[in-house]
């Protein structure tokens, strides 16, 4: 590689990005903190999908001291729905080491910023460039693809190596961002976009005619199908949840009463109401809805008791509790039991 070549290509891409810049809310934001947060989220998440549950998370959670003092809880109500919950659970882990460790701030060493739970190469490498101005690479996905095919690289040691020397010392963070953006709009997995590369010269693929894919081999992710039927028990306006195990899938958080089956779903919900009496065993299906979780394709049949308003129920163990349908969202449940209630929403507007 002709090193006479970087200068080139980091004007060339910086004054790309200046035209394409998206405005989002972790960008207005010199604080390592926000930008810690907002990097977590993304990992496995869509831009358009994180913004609303980011600006919810940083008002609730303004600094390091204040997600360590919030419970769990708290902070899985806040992301649910984004999936892959473990990176919560990782942030509230990291915070209290934060705090215990480095007086609430977070860590200016790379290799530091590695110690912290949740935290690999991509985000110590947007912290220390994006937040602190230091001149780390930052390779995600997008990043590892644009430079493999740029240089013809199948090499993710060697790409990292090169990218060391590519990324500048002035705005590095800016560039890394720029890179990581041609790779998700311009430089695509599948049919990438040349002719609107601001790059494009000097692309050893392009001018090979070839594409370079070692490093993101296309996967056939075999999915398997399940039924997964949910009950909802309604007493006035008050609806029953069940908090799951504290391992395995979804695990920390309330659901409405159900799981993966593969006997007769009503059978199946019958048998695990029986420890709340007799009054709950009267089931009337009113539905179903579809979800996939990681390698599942669930088919979710919905069920729904009615329960009369001077019912008593002894709820066995202290996993179980009553909350408001109005107020669901305050608790962390999980985005199938988000859709059950919507469905139940639609299902009585349509009797209506």
């Amino acid at each position: 590689m002709n090193r006479e070549n970087l200068p080139s290509i980091r004007r060339r891409l910086l004054k790309w990005y200046d035209k394409v810049y998206r405005d989002l809310p972790w960008r207005r934001r010199r604080d390592p903190y926000a930008i810690w947060i907002a990097e977590t989220m993304l990992q496995q998440t869509q831009v358009a999908t994180v913004v609303p549950y980011f600006e919810r998370f940083v008002k609730s959670f303004p600094t390091v001291r204040a997600l360590n003092r919030a419970p769990l809880s708290n902070v899985l109500a806040l992301w649910s729905g984004l999936g892959y919950y473990r990176r919560a659970e990782n942030l509230k882990h990291a915070a209290r080491k934060i705090v215990l460790q480095h007086k609430g701030r977070l860590p200016t060493d790379y290799e530091t910023l590695l110690s912290l739970p949740g935290v690999g190469d991509y985000t110590a490498g947007a912290l220390m460039s994006i937040a602190f101005g230091q001149r780390f690479p930052a390779l995600d996905g997008n990043a590892y693809r644009v430079l493999s095919r740029y240089f013809g690289l199948d090499s993710k040691n060697a790409i990292r190596k090169l990218a060391g020397r590519l990324v500048p010392r002035s705005r590095p963070g800016y560039f890394n961002q720029g890179v990581m953006e041609l790779g998700a709009t311009v430089c695509l997995a599948k049919k990438p976009r040349c002719s609107d590369c601001p790059i494009a010269p000097g692309c050893k693929t392009r001018e090979s005619r070839r594409w370079i894919e070692p490093l993101a081999p296309v996967k056939t992710r075999i999915l398997k199908d399940v039924v997964w039927p949910l009950v909802i028990v309604r007493k006035r306006n008050t609806i029953l949840l069940r908090l799951r195990s504290s391992d395995g899938l979804l695990r920390r958080l309330w659901e409405l009463p159900g799981g993966e089956t593969r006997k007769r779903p009503q059978a199946m919900l019958q048998r695990q109401l029986r420890p709340l009496g007799s009054a709950v065993q009267r089931l009337q299906r009113i539905g179903e809805i579809r979800h996939s979780i990681t390698d599942r394709r669930i088919r979710v049949p919905l069920f729904l008791v009615n329960l009369p308003s001077s019912t008593k129920l002894r709820l066995p163990r202290s996993h179980w509790r009553w909350a408001a349908a109005s107020s669901l969202h305050r608790h962390p449940i999980s985005s199938m039991t988000h859709k059950a209630a919507k469905a139940l929403a639609a299902y009585e507007k349509d009797l209506s």
